[in-house]
């Protein structure tokens, strides 16, 4: 046995081993999303596949590593070896990228080669963080005492996870990349096996002298329903989380902190409930009992979850953009995260060592017990992971979702409770059985699962903007899709509004269908040859279907990664979007835009991005300077890339950050303004392929012709009765706005920094002074730039001076 005294320091480095492998988590999906996409199917297999690896990894040790191996010393080696791969995955993802975008195509194939990119970076580093716990167990045995510290280190671990959660998502990556984040993930893996090794020079291990070998996970009477339990308590756990990340990302904000703070609020809770159900299981007669009733009880933390996230917390009086720093919005979110899903968080935490303590037996080896439970829980980890983020929620939804869920776990715990033999009645049924607690338990359950609510339609709409605004707008469209939960509604004046991530993203409001209107007639009207174009997010459809009007184009695609809005959404606003999605020239290709066209062989002659505000989680990819040249590896020769980029809800750095990345990929980049009663409002950049000056004569004359009737009658309902109007919203080149730009974060693959920098504008409203502080730097009529007549020349002076307000 294992002297006691040096039992915390074992907990100490489960600690440090649960923060390195948090950071390399968030790291590696950050890695590899880049490669194989965002969408769900994307996160699905990343779930899966990393979940799998620490399932595998769990069974497989106690089957082919002796234990006459001493367990710190077999630790150290698998913490080692996590580094060392870390640091492989870090520099082999640009072959494996190359590997997977040369194969990788639509369809069933398509999810088949993601599965084996992610298998070959994930596996092998998860199999082994899977193994770590189960090796380290060896140096305990089965009693009471020794399987409450199994527990205490697996909570250890699990708060160490917490640890690397906040610090990937807070400080390494925000301040930082991926490699000095994997650095130093890979120094805590180092100094982990260093200290192990030093404590196994330093204490003798006695083995047992049993050799790994075949078995079943059964070591007591009715441990298969121990171990049926503890899976579903998995799948119940991981399913929730998915939901309720959805939820509290509408009221919170989706972003990379809201995703940080969930996680870190959802294992501070399994870390708690770990320690509180390892200290019970020292002294509990028959754990299994405790655990059936955990699993009860889980059905009410369920209920009071969804209750909170849809009933009380989106009605809590709070106007986040009245917060004089983001920090304080932060400690709030946490409050509140914390308020809904700490509860059943410690439930699912503490049913691990009671499942343990329930199979455990004297004798046993602590290897192949931990690791079976550990499994158990980990395969109903990723069924439920895998169901909910691609089935449930998109096919019943939250509600319904949630409602199954609470089935799930009572039926676990009647499972426990009633079906299994107890090892302590010699095998008889548990007395329990058919009690009246149980049975008032099980109508409880069910009446909680009736009675879950469904999630608000205003809260879908507006986010964490829903209490301020009660009673103002019609929803008359909400649905929960793949990747988004998506609304339209209808103001009292009849605008429309698209909403999605909580927030309106595209309306018929006049300043939006000016933006719109802008986006898809530069992207057509400005090339040679415009006969192939590409819209990257379909929104409303109002700029895919301006670019789609224009006679020259032949072929336009779409690339969205919700299905339900161009299904849905956009036959809303058909009357402002030219029917775009029923147009015979339309093909819409739902993917995550990167993927697409990472994975594609087609060229354009003309490419727009409009994609969700940089601030949520995964947008800033189709920002960064990798994707512009992606882009421009996709464009015929003279072909134009158009940018969307907001000044509102936004901050300086963030704009300049956008800015600069695309201007650093298109040196002879133009920026022009979309203003709402003369300040600033929203962007329109423009890059060229081979730097062209605008004929502005020529496209006026092109839009004088009787087939241009509809892109004349398109421009003229946002203000823009011709070309003059239209480049009279000049901003800026790359070149002027550089002095301005000279801080500014360049957004790469490595660190895609935008969305750290986004994620602290999302509440503030500052685009009048974002948009008055760069044309301080912008000319009043740029050289080079146009080719007109001198008539027109001084009517572009004229107007580029009106709309700058000089």
């Amino acid at each position: 046995m294992t002297p006691r005294r040096f039992m915390p320091a074992l907990l100490l480095l489960f600690v440090g081993s649960g923060c390195a492998a948090l950071v390399y988590e968030i790291v590696w999906f950050q890695l590899l999303q880049l490669v194989i996409g965002s969408s769900a199917v994307s996160l699905g297999v990343l779930l899966g596949t990393f979940m799998g690896g620490m399932c595998l990894g769990s069974l497989l040790l106690p089957r082919y590593v002796s234990d006459r191996q001493h367990p710190l010393r077999v630790y150290a080696w698998l913490e080692m070896g996590i580094g060392v791969i870390g640091v492989a995955v870090l520099f082999g993802m640009p072959l494996v990228s190359g590997i997977y975008t040369a194969w990788a195509g639509t369809g069933v194939a398509s999810i088949l080669l993601r599965g084996i990119a992610a298998g070959i970076c994930l596996l092998p580093p998860t199999m082994l963080m899977g193994a770590t716990l189960p090796a380290v167990s060896r140096w305990v045995r089965t009693t009471p005492d020794g399987v409450s510290w199994l527990g205490f280190f697996y909570g250890g671990n699990t708060g160490g996870a917490v640890i690397g959660s906040l610090l990937a998502g807070f400080y390494l990556l925000r301040v930082h990349d991926t490699a000095f984040a994997t650095f130093v993930a890979v120094a805590l893996n180092f100094a982990v096996a260093g200290i192990a090794l030093l404590v196994a020079g330093a204490v003798p291990y006695e083995s047992p002298g049993q050799e790994p070998r075949g078995g079943t996970f059964a070591a007591t009477p009715g441990a298969w329903a121990v171990y049926l339990t503890i899976a579903l308590s998995g799948l119940t756990a991981l399913s929730a989380e998915v939901i309720w990340t959805r939820m509290l990302s509408l009221l919170i904000g989706a972003t990379v902190y809201t995703f940080s703070l969930i996680l870190a609020v959802f294992l501070l809770g399994i870390g708690i409930g770990s320690s509180i159900g390892s200290a019970m299981a020292r002294s509990l007669q028959r754990p299994r009992i405790a655990l059936g009733w955990c699993q009860m009880l889980l059905c009410g933390a369920i209920f009071w979850a969804a209750y909170m996230c849809t009933q009380s917390l989106p009605w809590w009086p709070v106007n986040p953009s009245l917060a004089t720093s983001p920090w304080f919005n932060f400690q709030l979110d946490l409050v509140r995260t914390m308020w809904a899903v700490l509860p059943a968080a410690i439930l699912w935490g503490a049913s691990f060592p009671l499942a343990l303590a329930s199979v455990a037996s004297e004798g046993q080896d602590p290897a192949r017990l931990v690791g079976g439970v550990y499994a158990a829980n980990t395969v109903g980890a990723i069924i439920g992971a895998t169901v909910s983020s691609l089935l449930l929620v998109s096919w019943i939804g939250s509600q319904r979702s949630e409602q199954l869920l609470i089935i799930i776990a009572g039926l676990s715990a009647l499972l426990v409770l009633e079906a299994a033999p107890s090892a302590d009645t010699g095998g008889r049924r548990n007395a329990f059985a058919g009690t009246l607690p149980i049975i008032v338990a099980a109508v409880c359950a069910a009446l909680l699962a009736r009675n879950v609510p469904a999630i608000p339609p205003l809260l879908i709409a507006y986010g964490r903007y829903a209490v301020t605004r009660i009673g103002q707008a019609d929803i008359i469209y909400w649905g929960e899709g793949w990747n988004a939960s998506v609304a339209v509604s209808r103001l009292p004046g009849g605008v429309l509004n698209y909403h999605n991530a909580g927030k309106v993203q595209a309306s018929s409001e006049p300043q939006d269908m000016r933006l719109q209107r802008m986006l898809g007639h530069m992207t057509t009207l400005i090339p040679k040859d415009p006969k192939r174009v590409l819209v990257i997010g379909c929104g409303a459809g109002v700029t895919a279907g301006a670019a789609s009007i224009d006679p020259r184009v032949e072929s336009l695609t779409i690339a969205e990664i919700e299905p339900l809005v161009p299904r849905v959404v956009s036959t809303y606003f058909a009357e402002h979007n030219f029917n775009v999605v029923k147009n015979p020239k339309t093909t819409v290709h739902l993917d995550d835009a990167r993927h697409y066209l990472q994975t594609t062989g087609e060229k354009f002659d003309a490419i727009t991005s409009d994609p969700l505000d940089p601030w949520v989680k995964g947008a800033a990819m189709l920002y960064t300077r990798e994707f512009f040249e992606l882009a421009k590896q996709h464009l015929n020769p003279g072909g134009v890339v158009t940018l969307f980029v907001q000044l509102y809800e936004s901050n300086t750095e963030a704009v300049k950050s956008e800015i600069a990345t695309f201007m650093e990929a298109f040196p002879n980049g133009v920026v022009w303004g979309n203003t709402q009663e003369g300040r600033g409002y929203d962007l329109v950049l423009l890059g060229q392929l081979t730097p062209t000056p605008i004929n502005v004569d020529e496209i006026e004359q092109r839009l004088q012709r009787p087939e241009y009737a509809q892109v004349r009658l398109s421009l003229s309902q946002i203000g823009m009765n011709s070309a003059v109007d239209l480049f009279s919203t000049y901003a800026g080149t790359a070149a002027e706005l550089q002095p301005w730009l000279k801080d500014a974060s360049i957004n790469r693959d490595r660190n895609l920094r935008l969305q750290y920098l986004a994620g602290l504008g999302l509440n503030l409203y500052q685009s009048e002074s974002i948009y008055a502080s760069m044309l301080a730097y912008a000319s009043g009529y740029p050289n080079g730039l146009f080719v007109a007549s001198d008539a027109t020349t001084n009517a572009l002076r004229a107007g580029i001076r009106r709309e700058q307000g000089r």
